[in-house]
């Protein structure tokens, strides 16, 4: 159903591009429709997952994968056998590797998130006692978000539908689970609300959140699931509780609509992408503005950011290292990009793409383009210092309230802020 394309060598300062999964066309086929809205790897690593246009999503065994790009020298983390449990609640079945599989979505694909029990936390539902779906530590679901306003939810050992979620009015543009295991998932919509489902409890719909005045195009959880960033049109970039269901704050400094974000692995830092050629890294915990990523120099005036350009940014993504970030802009380019560091490390050669995300080790790099093909680039390498590890083991436990009242120097205090961007 695809082709893999053989790697390719790019001189220095260029990324290394290693492959790209290319779909068929037909003669007949309308460039409308074939987008690859939206790209997605396992949380345990097992499979690659990406909507490669007209209702077809495909997951690909992302170890087989990898190995045909790169042969069997690849430094990427295979993934672990698999055993699957029954939706159902049937016992454990063995699995041998992952199978490569197709599914049908009946509509337009844009959202698509991969959901784990791993690790199992219970569901927030305490009052029934019976459900019809028991989903144990070795489940794998699938959610879907499509042109017609429903989430579906898939096993993706088996490929069987299990839930169709029908509460959205408009496209559901972007999906995500919370990591902590309790399948919490939460919908991300052009009806201007996001909605928050417990897969655990049957698909209910637990809350819906309001406060866009416009299109929400992507939402985020905090590495600790405690809160949630959503961003949309009219330059808004909010923070939900999600203990409490209620907005934190607002964030202000966009200039145009934004389109994606991502938290840092420790949570201390917020990612935001916008079409006002700007990626800003904010600290959630306070609000402030820590670093820009300019994709144009010099930076538009707000009156001519809200305009259209060819540096919008569609896509950003926070590699697992905690110190690189990926940039996806309709000016043909990817850049991979450090915190310490306002220029880009890399940059890599892209016609037309829409999104992108980092393999579950942070070695690889895939974007989707218009042509619902998926390209993919080795992460730049690099050794994370010892102080940075350690900054990370700390901001995983201590909000920069916390760090602020530590008895301990100014400049390491400054440091475990991440205020030395």
């Amino acid at each position: 159903s695809f082709i893999f394309q053989p790697n390719v060598c790019y001189p220095l300062k260029i990324s290394w591009f290693i492959g790209e999964l290319l779909v068929p066309v037909a003669p007949f086929d309308q460039k409308s429709g074939r987008e690859t809205w939206t790209v997605a790897f396992a949380p345990d690593g097992s499979y690659f997952a990406w909507s490669q246009g007209h209702r077809i999503v495909t997951l690909v065994p992302w170890s087989k994968c990898l190995k045909n790009f790169v042969g069997e020298g690849s430094t990427g983390a295979g993934p672990q056998r698999l055993s699957r449990q029954n939706s159902e609640g049937g016992t454990v079945v063995p699995v041998g590797e992952p199978r490569e599989h197709t599914i049908d979505c009946g509509d337009i694909v844009w959202g698509l998130a991969f959901g784990s029990s791993v690790p199992e936390k219970q569901s927030r539902c305490v009052n029934i006692e019976w459900h019809r779906f028991k989903f144990g530590q070795d489940q794998l679901l699938l959610a879907t978000g499509l042109n017609n306003g429903r989430v579906k939810i898939w096993d993706v050992y088996t490929g069987k539908l299990l839930l169709n979620l029908m509460d959205h009015t408009d496209i559901v543009r972007d999906l995500t689970f919370a990591p902590d295991g309790s399948l919490m998932l939460v919908s991300a919509s052009r009806d201007k609300t996001l909605r928050v489902w417990d897969l655990k409890d049957d698909g209910n719909m637990v809350k819906v959140l309001r406060g866009h005045q416009n299109w929400v195009y992507c939402s985020a959880f905090s590495p600790d699931s405690s809160v949630l960033c959503s961003v949309g049109a009219s330059k808004s970039v909010f923070l939900w509780d999600m203990d409490k269901y209620s907005l934190i704050r607002k964030l202000e400094g966009h200039h145009n609509d934004v389109v994606s974000c991502e938290f840092s692995p420790d949570g201390a830092l917020l990612a935001t992408a916008s079409y006002d050629t700007r990626v800003i890294i904010w600290d959630p915990h306070v609000g402030t503005v820590l670093l820009e990523l300019a994709h144009l120099f010099p930076p538009p005036s707000p009156i001519f950011a809200g305009g259209a350009n060819d540096r919008w940014v569609r896509s950003v993504a926070f590699c697992h290292d905690g110190r690189h970030i990926a940039s996806i802009t309709d000016d043909r380019m990817v850049r991979f990009w450090t915190i310490d560091e306002k220029s880009p490390k890399t940059i890599a050669p892209l016609i037309n793409g829409l999104c992108c995300a980092f393999s579950i080790d942070g070695s690889v790099l895939a974007a989707g383009s218009r042509d619902g093909s998926v390209h993919f680039w080795a992460c730049p390498k690099g050794i994370a210092s010892l102080q940075h590890l350690c900054r990370m083991a700390l901001r995983r436990v201590m909000s920069t309230q916390q760090v602020q009242k530590l008895p301990i120097p100014p400049r390491i205090r400054s440091y475990l802020s991440y205020q030395d961007l």
